[in-house]
């Protein structure tokens, strides 16, 4: 989704350098494709990382200083 996007917005600043006419108003609205596929990226990332977290052993509690 985020390469689809991106292209999409490539296609819309292209005209704007090549001095060629504007694309239709779709390409815009499929530039957010862009955001969308790097918030479901980040999502994935955020609960891949929680569950190896939930997975991980928990470390064991400090031990107590000795008094001698």
């Amino acid at each position: 989704m985020f390469l689809v996007g991106a292209v999409a917005a490539l296609a819309t600043v292209a005209p704007l350098f090549l001095g060629t006419e504007p694309l239709p108003s779709v390409f815009s609205w499929v530039c957010m494709l862009m955001g969308l596929g790097f918030l479901i990226a980040a999502a994935r990332v955020i609960r891949s990382a929680t569950a190896q977290r939930r997975q991980a052993p928990s470390p064991s509690p400090p031990s107590a200083p000795s008094a001698t």
